[in-house]
């Protein structure tokens, strides 16, 4: 099993593209356990699903939303949001921006895969 990080996704999610050690165990741990709520989305490519994470960190409550391939069990991480901003408040298709945003994201993820932009992580 392993978690792909885009380096497009990784520059928008985080502060100058770095993401720090506490936050990058966070995002492989939550992960690597597996305890996941399915998020309905249309657009996702064959064969995958949309999962989020709530996870707490030092800095206070974090969702984190994966898209993950049903077929080899890899993810590819997409958000590591403040439970209070406009996206992590409301995951969800419901949500104009978390939409919005999310297929934003995919084409990001599409065009580093593509190039091979992007680091992977062994779980």
């Amino acid at each position: 099993m392993n978690l792909i990080i885009s380096h497009k996704i990784k520059k928008k999610e985080f502060k100058h593209g770095k993401i720090t050690k506490i936050d990058l165990q966070k995002i492989l741990n939550s992960f690597k356990k597996g305890i996941f709520t399915f998020i309905n989305s249309k657009n996702l490519p064959k064969e995958s699903h949309l999962v989020k994470v709530y996870a707490t960190t030092i800095s206070g409550a974090k969702r984190i939303v994966y898209l993950i391939d049903s077929i080899t069990q890899d993810g590819f991480f997409l958000f590591y949001r403040n439970k209070n901003d406009k996206i992590g408040k409301n995951i969800s298709i419901k949500n104009p921006e978390f939409e919005k945003s999310l297929n934003t994201y995919l084409n990001l993820l599409n065009q580093d895969i593509e190039i091979g932009a992007y680091d992977i992580y062994k779980l």
